[in-house]
């Protein structure tokens, strides 16, 4: 491979669309997109009744969303760092709007498991907060990358601390069924937002490498570091779609409030604000595999303390703080790792690739969380499958190789 003797141009080659206007779009779209799906699990309790379907048939459908978004990802990546973001996402959008109405109107388990799995899951893909971040890193030098990765999954955060409530309200006042053709109205206005992103290949102070996306893929393919952070990407997905999916409902069948359910939801996005912008500036200062390792122990820690602890509404609270601290506060220190390692150039295909790994967690989660409780009537076994994954995925994340390439200009270290 050899590189062009020139390095590729900042912010001002990218006109009117200048880093702050292009973060601030990401942003957006970040909230709006993970903030719809982040209420799902609000839809449990009122859809399986109405319908008379357990609640595996909903975590079918919801782990099949998971398993869609996990495969479209790396899709949708390849595609923009091809084409450029913005009509990946606005195509997604649509998808995205399409499968929520249709998850809403489904009359059997086929229907639900189409649009509430299928097609909502490659619109959540199409929409992913992954392609809004490497849109962003691609403006800002690496010495502000990491920073402005915390604020776009702070973003995605604040979406659920919006939309769980909203959510809530909606379902209340309307009805679940017109709530949720709400939220697929939602999901379009990441269109106009969508166009705001520069479609340019080119990142800031990063030299241009003579590299196809499928060297891209053998080269990291083959980088030991890559493979761990991919594996134990896995054990996020786990946890965060268990919880956001099946917590609700957890906290019903504990006799408490269903509002103690969607305010835990909204605290965890809450709470996750400063926990992914803290992981920003942490990435930026020190080593992003060593916060990934105390993350995933932390976590263990947590859930301990939630199945020890006397099941009260400050409980729940306590627990959800703690856990939002620590929810997608693993982004921006993995695509993080992500860029320092291989640079931006295909970053939103190989952070798609571990993004994947996350999302096959996600469907096992998931899936297993509906299993269980209507096999055996508890969520207990899912819990401290959840403890053992994340010692695991800690001693995982501290055999990283997190230097970056020799084939990357320092400027990228």
């Amino acid at each position: 491979m050899t590189s062009t003797a020139s390095t590729q141009p900042g912010p001002a080659s990218y006109g009117w669309r200048t880093p702050l206007v292009v973060i601030l779009a990401g942003c957006l779209i970040a909230m709006v997109g993970f903030g719809v799906r982040s209420v799902f699990g609000l839809f449990l309790e009122p859809m399986t009744v109405a319908h008379g379907w357990d609640r595996s048939t909903f975590g079918l459908a919801m782990a099949i969303q998971n398993l869609l978004w996990g495969i479209g990802v790396p899709i949708a990546g390849m595609i923009a760092d091809r084409y450029g973001p913005s009509r990946v996402l606005a195509v997604g959008a649509v998808v995205y709007a399409i499968g929520v109405w249709g998850f809403a109107h489904a009359g059997n388990a086929l229907e639900l498991h189409l649009f509430g799995g299928v097609l909502t899951g490659l619109g959540v893909a199409f929409t992913s907060f992954s392609l809004a971040m490497a849109a962003m890193a691609k403006v800002v030098g690496p010495e502000r990358r990491s920073l402005a990765l915390g604020l776009g999954t702070a973003s995605g955060s604040f979406g659920q601390v919006v939309f769980s409530p909203l959510g809530q309200a909606f379902i209340h006042q309307f009805g679940w069924e017109p709530a949720l053709g709400y939220l697929a109205l939602s999901a379009l206005l990441v269109i106009p937002l969508a166009f705001i992103l520069p479609n340019a290949q080119a990142p800031k102070s990063e030299m241009m490498q003579d590299q196809s996306l499928l060297q891209a893929l053998r080269e990291a393919s083959g980088h030991r570091g890559f493979v761990l952070l991919t594996v134990g990407f896995f054990v996020c997905g786990f946890h965060v779609a268990f919880i956001t999916v099946h917590f609700p409902a957890y906290v019903s069948d504990l006799g408490l409030d269903p509002a103690v359910g969607a305010t835990a939801l909204a605290l965890v996005g809450f709470f996750n604000i400063a926990g992914s912008f803290g992981a920003g500036l942490v990435g930026q200062r020190w080593s992003k595999k060593t916060g990934l390792a105390w993350i995933y122990f932390l976590r263990s820690i947590v859930i301990v303390g939630l199945l020890l602890a006397p099941k009260t509404d400050w409980t729940i609270y306590l627990f959800a703080g703690s856990m939002g601290l620590l929810w997608l506060s693993t982004v921006p220190l993995t695509t993080g790792i992500v860029a320092q390692v291989f640079g931006v150039r295909y970053m939103a295909t190989l952070f798609g690739v571990v993004f994947l790994s996350h999302q096959l967690g996600s469907f096992l989660g998931v899936w297993l969380g509906g299993y269980l409780y209507d096999t055996v009537g508890s969520y207990d076994g899912v819990w401290w499958a959840g403890v053992a994954l994340g010692l695991i995925a800690a001693a995982i994340h501290v055999a990283i190789d997190e230097k970056p390439l020799a084939r990357l200009t320092p400027a990228t270290a």
